[in-house]
């Protein structure tokens, strides 16, 4: 193992101790279950009866309760990374080992990513498992495969708001004004921004052909786990009034690619407000 990994791995295992310990993952993890165990098997229940849904509706219907879910969770998991131990000291204790600040970064990302994907793969893998010892109905390659890309495309949502919460918790001075403002991003980009595109797809106006509907997209990690999902889903057969978020000149892939690029900006703008940030 490397002098640059040795260290990476050390921090990333004690953010996985802390929130073991502090029973994160275990609440997130219950939080997750109950959540997909109600859409997958109570989720007909509005409608007079109980039935297992199709896997595109079910998939549909995980999508949408997750785009609002996992970056909540994903902030509450991470907003004091950094603000957290400055006040409490141990980051400057942190910086006086022989560590860099690339490496302090990494591990911390790794660590909350882990975490992230334990409690994700747990709580769809036995909905996953359930469905395959229950519904009938249900091929096994295509089940497995649309929940592979569902667990894939949450956990690249979750950590580009890992990556926005270590960009407001390195540039806040208190705890509590890293939550707030925090809080302010996911209303921004779940709902008020999510709102007004969907709002802009359904009134059909003059201006918001595919290219513009394209950038507003590329814009918001959360319309792009969105149109991910619903390509993936529909094989880019778009219906109602979300067709334009299926109909991209980009595919699936070129999606993933975006949301990379989002991934890979944040992380170069957290690590530099890190190297210029002043203990």
């Amino acid at each position: 193992m490397n002098r640059f990994t040795s260290p990476v791995l050390i921090i990333a295992s004690k953010e996985i101790c802390d929130s073991s310990r502090n029973r994160w993952l275990a609440f997130m993890g219950s939080i997750f279950l109950l959540l997909s165990l109600s859409v997958t098997f109570a989720g007909s229940a509005v409608t007079g009866s109980l039935y297992l849904p199709e896997l595109a509706s079910l998939m549909s219907s995980l999508s949408t309760i997750s785009v609002f879910i996992i970056p909540l969770a994903a902030i509450l998991l991470s907003y004091d990374s950094f603000v957290g131990e400055d006040e409490s000291g141990t980051l400057l204790l942190l910086l006086s080992y022989p560590l860099t600040r690339l490496q302090i970064l990494c591990g911390k990302l790794l660590g909350h990513m882990t975490v992230m994907l334990l409690a994700t793969s747990f709580a769809f893998g036995v909905t996953a498992i359930l469905l395959l010892l229950i519904g009938e109905q249900y091929q096994v390659a295509e089940l497995i495969g649309a929940f592979a890309q569902f667990l894939l495309s949450s956990n690249l949502l979750a950590l580009t708001f890992i990556l926005f919460s270590y960009i407001v918790s390195l540039k806040s001075t208190e705890k509590a004004k890293a939550v707030g403002t925090l809080l302010l991003v996911w209303f921004l980009f779940v709902l008020i921004y999510d709102l007004l595109l969907l709002t802009i797809l359904v009134s059909d106006l003059s201006f918001a052909n595919q290219y513009v509907v394209n950038i507003l997209i590329a814009l918001s990690p959360t319309d792009l786990y969105r149109a991910i999902n619903l390509m993936a889903i529909e094989g880019g057969d778009g219906r109602g009034s979300l067709a334009m978020l299926t109909e991209t000149d980009w595919g699936l892939p070129g999606m993933y690619v975006l949301m990379l690029l989002w991934i890979a900006l944040l992380s170069w703008i957290s690590h530099g407000i890190f190297k210029r940030k002043r203990l």
